[in-house]
């Protein structure tokens, strides 16, 4: 997936401005993709030239100007044959790369107090992320009830919503599992003096 595509995807439900899609995104989409505001401003750019959308600029007299995206039909296409192609990042989803599990790696080279203080650290950002994600799950059922039309859809919105609990506690549950580890090895170190 890129950016772009989660873009398309949410232009075809309704027109928006730069700013509304950079909400609509972070409200909805920022947990398992992430972007920032600028990309998405670039991305906007990039694919108006490419004819996938469409701006209007629309003149407010109390507010500042602003520009309204609209997808295309050739747009709507390219959406439609990313989502319809045969899935190649199925590798990529269950790929772990992340720097912090190289620190861990490596962590017998720092003090574990600075190795227990990057788990928690995680753990906590983790705790965030869970909090944050049940906000998005209330934000899925006010659209469900604001707009019956979109019931269908909410089901797909809560399954990927559904992934990002589970990956997060999954995480939490390792953080844990190895602040406990670590702690009970300093717990073992002082017990031998």
């Amino acid at each position: 997936m890129s950016l772009k595509h989660g873009l398309l995807g949410l232009l075809c439900y309704e027109s928006m401005t730069g700013y509304e899609l950079d909400k609509v995104f972070k409200e909805s989409l920022a947990y398992f993709w992430h972007a920032k505001g600028s990309q998405i401003y670039c991305e906007l750019d990039s694919m108006e030239r490419k004819g996938w959308l469409t701006s209007e600029r629309v003149v407010q007299e109390e507010k500042p100007n602003k520009r309204v995206y609209t997808i295309t039909d050739d747009g709507k296409a390219e959406f439609m044959d990313w989502l319809s192609s045969p899935e190649t990042d199925i590798k990529n989803a269950v790929n772990i790369k992340t720097p912090l599990l190289m620190r861990v790696f490596f962590a017998n080279e720092t003090a574990k107090s600075q190795t227990l203080d990057l788990l928690r650290s995680f753990r906590d950002e983790c705790l965030a992320r869970v909090a944050k994600i049940n906000g998005t799950r209330e934000y899925i059922a006010d659209i469900a009830m604001q707009n019956p039309m979109y019931s269908e859809h909410t089901i797909y919105w809560k399954l990927t919503s559904s992934y990002g609990e589970m990956i997060n506690r999954a995480r939490i549950a390792w953080a844990e599992e190895s602040i406990a580890i670590l702690e009970s090895i300093n717990q073992n170190h002082k017990s031998e003096d």
